[in-house]
């Protein structure tokens, strides 16, 4: 079986993180999130070939992966213009060979059973099985009602809070057949799920497989933190990559994981749920928590970081203090004394020299 993995998208809600890489090359726990997913898919002995859906920094996803990885072989379909969901399907026809496929969203982390999903499928004999999972509130997503042999009978999209039929929502995995084609519009962009799968539940075509497991979207930035502490937690980690050194007189709060050379200053308070990047460099006195700091950044002494996202290369000097929700920018500069509230986000190459108070992007 071939795997179509959609990761053509722009990243619009992470920018401008995603304005220098596309969302598949984030780093979580210090890996990039395309790895997770095919170190999961690798695990699944029906899996062999890996296709990558591409448009976005296309080449930036070649570059990195290569022809194959974790023993899978990957090809690549290359997007002339964004397809949406249902397009990249369609586009990849010729490179599945007529044979059922795995086509999933780029941008979930999961430790789904993909073999009890391919097994439903085959059981039902539908022509495409949606992977579904249980949200707390599915106004946000939108909700999934089944009837009692698991077809999928309707989807109510982004539901009011406490009206939607069920809490379980499309979890961006899917099993199709190669009939899936005939219900796909050739040459534009289609979004499956409101032109392809209502018409296949009307025609009592389309399953829902529940799972229980370990399921997150990153679609925005507060998603982006929450997948990097989960990991962290999942894993109970505590590394750290090769050449880094830290001060004895700082505090590791555990999870944490740090990549190669990492330099950490004396009487720091690092952690928890912290993912410091390769090469970053870290005065003394500075506090950091549940944040994510990529390759290259400096913070200098007595800053502080509390639940942001600092981009590569990018500076904070003495006496900063960046506060939860914020996002600063590859080789953004942050000078001395500087306090950027929650939900600030700078673009890359600022130079911030004033307080900014209010939530605001920095253009």
């Amino acid at each position: 079986m071939k795997a179509l993995v959609l990761a053509g998208g722009f990243g619009t809600r992470l920018r401008p993180l995603s304005c220098s890489r596309p969302k598949m090359l984030f780093p979580i726990a210090n890996k990039p999130l395309i790895d997770y997913t095919l170190e999961a898919l690798s695990k699944e002995e029906s899996v062999d070939t890996v296709i990558l859906a591409v448009y976005y920094m296309a080449e930036s996803l070649v570059r990195y992966l290569g022809p194959t990885k974790y023993d899978l072989g990957i090809l690549y379909s290359r997007e002339q213009r964004p397809l949406g969901t249902g397009g990249p399907v369609k586009k990849a026809k010729d490179m599945l060979n007529g044979e059922s496929f795995m086509v999933m969203n780029g941008d979930l982390l999961t430790d789904f059973d993909y073999k009890r999903l391919i097994d439903y499928h085959k059981e039902k004999g539908g022509i495409a099985t949606i992977a579904l999972t249980q949200v707390n509130d599915p106004s946000r997503y939108g909700s999934v009602e089944l009837d009692w042999e698991g077809r999928i009978t309707r989807f109510v999209e982004k539901p009011e809070f406490g009206k939607a039929p069920s809490n379980l929502i499309n979890a961006g995995i899917y099993i199709m057949e190669p009939e899936i084609f005939d219900y796909i519009p050739d040459g534009r962009k289609v979004r499956i799920e409101t032109e392809v799968f209502p018409k296949l539940a009307e025609e009592q075509k389309l399953y829902g497989f529940e799972s229980h497991g370990f399921w997150m979207d990153i679609g925005e930035h507060h998603d982006y933190l929450s997948a990097n502490e989960r990991v962290l937690e999942r894993n109970n980690l505590n590394e750290c990559g090769e050449k880094t050194q830290i001060a004895p007189s700082t505090v590791i709060k555990k999870p944490c994981n740090f990549g190669d050379n990492v330099r950490i200053g004396a009487d720091c308070v690092i952690g928890p749920n912290v993912s410091l990047g390769n090469n970053v460099q870290i005065g003394k006195g500075c506090k950091i928590e549940n944040s994510v700091v990529f390759e290259g950044a400096t913070i200098e002494d007595y800053s502080s970081v509390k639940g942001a996202i600092l981009g590569e290369n990018s500076v904070l000097e003495r006496w900063v203090k960046v506060e939860s929700g914020s996002l600063v920018g590859d080789y953004a500069q942050i000078s001395d004394g500087v306090t950027i509230t929650e939900g600030v986000t700078i673009c890359p190459s600022k130079t911030i020299e004033e307080s900014i108070l209010t939530p605001k992007q920095v253009m």
